[in-house]
């Protein structure tokens, strides 16, 4: 998603008289924008482009308050291979939110809001794929843990076009490091759990459990490179999510594509 580079400089003055200069105030309004493009795009380790590339990219504003928004998009093809004669071939997203730091510099919080959105149409009994979520993070250094649940009907479509199953209260937790190695060189990783509400079945509804058909557990590790143009990034990422597809296909398997199955992803990001 987003990623910060900080840099500190420090001048002596031994023998002559110097004037002492006062670092720049930080601007209060930064407006930012991102693009990049990547071999595969994983969301929460599932590939949302069935292995096939994504160009993705946004734009974000931050206030010096804390405040921040921004929305970002990227072409998808999940749901129209999960439901033939749906047309949703983007997820463009909205979010906004406030962080800080606490303690001292190295402890962060980010408190906010996230709206999955999948224009286009899809067909009379599929679900839409829309989704909100609230997200809080906490951060020390280079490591960073999130909780997202969701408080809209349905999560990325798990849910019965009547209603009688759905999958609001669905929630993530994830952990993420971002190591900086020197010379450009960072160390990425990563391991996460979601939770699919009421489902204990694949792709059928049923009672909450403890780690249902649709529930899994994800990770990568990688490094990255910041190249001064942009930063080229080389991660391996694996799911132990149901994804076989066989004569009865499990909740992963999505046109006939295992789409939690391990997998290499190389990505080039820019921002300006």
């Amino acid at each position: 998603m987003k990623k910060a580079l900080i840099a500190a400089a420090v001048a002596a003055a031994c023998a002559a008289p110097a004037i002492a200069q006062q670092a720049a105030p930080a601007p209060e309004h930064t407006f930012t924008a991102n693009v990049g493009i990547v071999s595969d795009y994983l969301f929460r380790g599932i590939s949302q482009t069935k292995g096939e590339p994504a160009i993705q990219g946004g734009f974000d504003y931050a206030h010096s308050s804390g405040l921040y928004a921004g929305t970002w998009l990227s072409n998808v093809s999940w749901y129209n291979d999960a439901n033939p004669g749906a047309s949703k071939s983007l997820e463009f997203d909205l979010y906004g939110g406030y962080k800080g730091s606490f303690g001292s510099s190295d402890f962060g919080y980010d408190l906010g809001l996230i709206r999955y959105s999948y224009p286009g149409t899809h067909p009379d009994g599929s679900v839409s794929p829309n989704t909100t979520e609230v997200y809080g993070a906490v951060s020390w250094k280079f490591l960073a843990l999130k909780y997202s649940h969701v408080i809209s009907e349905n999560f990325v479509a798990w849910g019965t076009s009547n209603g009688v199953a759905k999958s609001r209260n669905s929630h993530y937790l994830e952990l993420n490091a971002n190591y900086d190695l020197g010379d450009g060189w960072g160390l990425l990783g990563h391991v996460g759990h979601q939770k699919v509400a009421d489902y204990d079945n694949a792709g059928q509804p049923g009672s909450v459990t403890a780690d249902g058909v649709a529930s899994y557990t994800d990770w990568n590790i990688g490094v990255s490179k910041d190249v001064g143009f942009g930063v080229v990034a080389v991660k391996y990422s694996d799911t132990n999510a149901k994804t076989h597809c066989g004569a009865t296909p499990q909740a992963y398997c999505w046109g006939g594509y295992e789409a939690g199955k391990g997998r290499g992803v190389i990505s080039f990001s820019k921002t300006f």
